[in-house]
């Protein structure tokens, strides 16, 4: 089952408290203290690994906690610490605060470690306090409690290429021609209901990772469809795949279907949208596609638009060469989240900076102070009359 999108709770393992001990041994007078150190609790870290690509183990597990420290004991021995959890996460998974809402980590390559949150430190035996003038500490510290984190998880798959398209524009099919995948392919819209990732191996050296998401319609960024669902899917690639069908069934036209697509894409992201692109015309074994291709190229004058059979299995390999110079040509693919910025804090009036020959201006204190200031001065006096305080340098 694909899952993208999980909320979980972490927890990093309590401190030991350290140990209160006095040394008693056989002909051992005067031991002393002798109590050991809390171990320090476990950590929680985050590892992108290659290989997992869902989040199904965080939906059947909402709270993931670390091992405590133990306590320290006599004799001086240290507790032992906990051991760190290390929570596998596919690699392009983001890591929001649920909270707060700020991106703590981005997990991405794979092999990527993150402490997310830190194991809380054991506490101090009483033989660390002793002292010259204190020989004999009777108390401990105690371990200190480790970090908790409400975690929102975010899955965006890591690809070169994505295909985009109107339903049954025949993705699922490309994809299966190109690469090992095995999509479900049927006659009917929205047949591919989770993003999908296919392989595409040009020689031994030259291979490219292709992303397919769910059809696109109008709306889709206010949530029509499934588009919006995906889309975030696609914002890791280097470079888009528009997929046309040179013949939809629908009624609308090759422009208007790609019109379509383009302004959803807008609407979502203008990042995504900005993206480079290369406009792909599938279902050319079809009567009458040629004719619409020509139409389509009158109306895009100096687009071009790349003629290919998904299922003849036509025009793939000069794709595939124009996909591999095109990608290599490309930014980098990683999204640079935004992060909300902080409030912006108010000017402060400066204060006003008296000169050293002026004094400062003393407010008149009110009646209730000036009861209180004659008490302590009373109260002071009166232990002077009692010898309670006594003034260096005077015998």
């Amino acid at each position: 089952m694909f899952i993208d999108e999980a909320t979980i709770t972490v927890k990093a393992g309590r401190g030991g408290d350290g140990c209160s001990s006095m040394r008693r041994e056989k002909y051992v007078p005067l031991g002393g203290p002798d109590g050991g150190d809390g171990g320090d609790g476990g950590s929680v870290f985050l590892e992108a690994v290659a290989g997992v690509d869902t989040l199904l183990d965080m939906v059947g597990r909402h709270h993931w906690s670390a091992t405590d420290g133990s306590p320290g004991q006599g004799k001086k021995k240290a507790g032992k610490n906990g051991p760190d959890l290390i929570i596998r996460l596919p690699p392009g998974t983001l890591v929001y605060d649920a909270i707060t809402g700020l991106l703590l980590a981005d997990m991405v390559p794979a092999g990527r470690s993150v402490c997310i949150a830190h194991g809380g430190r054991g506490g101090k035996g009483n033989y660390r306090f002793t002292t010259a003038t204190r020989q004999a500490p009777d108390y401990a510290q105690p371990g200190l409690p480790g970090d908790s984190r409400d975690l929102k998880l975010q899955l965006r798959l890591i690809a070169d290429v994505g295909l985009i398209g109107k339903p049954n524009a025949g993705k699922s099919t490309l994809l299966s021609r190109l690469s090992a995948a095995r999509p479900k392919i049927a006659d009917y819209p929205f047949t591919t209901l989770v993003p999908q990732l296919g392989i595409a191996e040009l020689d031994a050296d030259r291979r490219l990772v292709l992303a397919d998401i769910p059809g696109l319609i109008g709306g889709a960024a206010e949530g029509a469809g499934l588009g919006l669902d995906f889309l975030r899917h696609i914002e890791r690639t280097r470079m888009l795949v528009h997929l046309v069908d040179i013949l939809p069934l629908d009624g609308q036209s090759p422009l208007e279907a790609y019109q379509t697509i383009r302004q959803e894409l807008f609407n979502y992201s203008p990042r995504l949208a900005a993206k480079p692109e290369i406009l792909v015309a599938n279902k050319m074994d079809l009567s009458g596609a040629a004719e619409a291709l020509a139409d389509l190229r009158q109306a895009m004058p100096g687009r071009q638009i790349y003629a290919i059979s998904a299922v003849a299995g036509s025009g793939l390999r000069p794709l595939l060469e124009m996909l591999w110079a095109s990608v290599e040509r490309a930014p980098d693919g990683q999204v640079i989240v935004d992060q909300p910025l902080p409030e912006k804090v108010p000017d402060q009036p400066r204060p006003v900076r008296r000169k050293l020959t002026e004094p400062a201006a003393k407010a008149e204190p009110d009646a209730e102070d000036a009861a209180l200031l004659a008490e302590i001065q009373a109260m002071k006096a009166d232990d002077v009359r009692k010898g309670r305080f006594y003034r260096r340098g005077k015998k």
